[in-house]
């Protein structure tokens, strides 16, 4: 609407100066009995203020003079606040967006950085958007800033190697940190930058080799991810057990909309802790299944029986339909404080 209204007072403008040379020329052609070239040239360096051709004879050519001089003016002037809006319009509304931008940041809090949005940082973000997860992306890279404008997710222009990037991007409050630049590197420096700030959050790196993968372990990566390796055993998988491949596609939340994987932790505060999965019943109290206990000194428990004791801080990995996994966190959830 606001390009429609600026193209309608271009043509509105172009309409007065056309309006304007006409009345100058056929006056001139009238007063001075010049012909319609000469009528037309002198009308022309009149209005645009060139400056006079020479001093016209009669009462009725100096006013007519003065009078295409005045609306020379004024219509140079409406030219210029013309252009001088569409630029201020524009300085104002990016600075306006910009700080928009920042402020929606800033009160960012348990969300996710993004260190490198090409197309893994891509297809992360992509994945935290259909989770409703939030998250910031951190690049200083153009193709990657338009791609980040055009998903219209939230970004920081800068570099994951800069502890001021880091900061902007709200490292203080955010939850986790995914390192996905192409450069083994810069997700080295990433890494050691985010540990050393915050030395709890969970930090996600890519490697593109073993060696790299494990230098970004010592520098405190939580998990490494090899995209190249992990593609050729998926590849693999498909090849050699397709329906094993089926089948953990189907329960993957990625999948479809029937199954996926959830953890819970558990709190010491949940009525739950202490009892049995036997004892709680959980598959017929809600459906979902109880697959791993992550016991809480980081062993895992890949078959729990029945008579397995799920206890305060260990995290179950569930797999259920949503519906199921909500009625699970529920029957975990912790008791709320009884206000006296």
């Amino acid at each position: 609407m606001d390009e429609a209204f600026r193209a309608r007072r271009i043509l509105k403008t172009l309409g007065v100066v056309a309006g304007v040379l006409a009345v100058g020329t056929v006056g001139f052609r009238q007063t001075l009995d010049e012909s319609w070239a000469d009528s037309f040239y002198r009308a022309v360096v009149t209005a645009s203020l060139f400056g006079l051709d020479s001093r016209p004879e009669g009462r009725g050519a100096e006013v007519l003079t003065l009078l295409l001089v005045f609306a020379g003016v004024a219509i140079f002037g409406y030219i210029g606040a013309l252009i001088v809006e569409a630029i201020t319009r524009g300085v104002v509304t990016g600075a306006l967006t910009e700080r928009r931008r920042r402020r929606t940041i800033e009160q960012l809090r348990n969300h996710y950085i993004i260190c490198g949005y090409g197309r893994v940082g891509q297809q992360v973000g992509g994945e935290f958007a259909h989770s409703g997860v939030p998250f910031v992306v951190l690049d200083f890279n153009p193709d990657a800033l338009e791609a980040a404008r055009e998903n219209d997710v939230l970004y920081v222009e800068g570099n994951g190697t800069e502890d001021e990037d880091l900061a902007a991007a709200g490292l203080a409050r955010a939850r986790g940190l995914v390192a996905s630049s192409d450069s083994d590197a810069d997700n080295l420096y990433i890494t050691l930058s985010a540990r050393n700030a915050r030395p709890e959050l969970f930090i996600v790196a890519r490697a593109s080799d073993p060696d790299a993968s494990k230098k970004l372990r010592l520098a405190g990566a939580d998990r490494v991810v090899e995209p190249y390796s992990t593609a050729g055993r998926e590849m693999a998988k498909l090849v050699l057990k397709p329906q094993v491949a089926a089948f953990l596609d189907a329960v993957s939340w990625t999948g479809g909309p029937d199954l996926r994987f959830e953890e819970i932790v558990v709190d010491d505060t949940s009525q739950q802790t202490g009892r049995t999965i036997k004892d709680l019943d959980v598959r017929g109290q809600t459906g979902a299944l109880i697959i791993a206990l992550r016991k809480k000194d980081g062993t895992f428990d890949t078959t729990p029986n029945p008579d397995a004791t799920i206890d305060d801080g260990d995290v179950m990995i569930c797999v259920g339909t949503p519906a199921e996994l909500l009625s699970l966190e529920e029957m975990f959830a912790p008791n709320q404080a009884v206000a006296r």
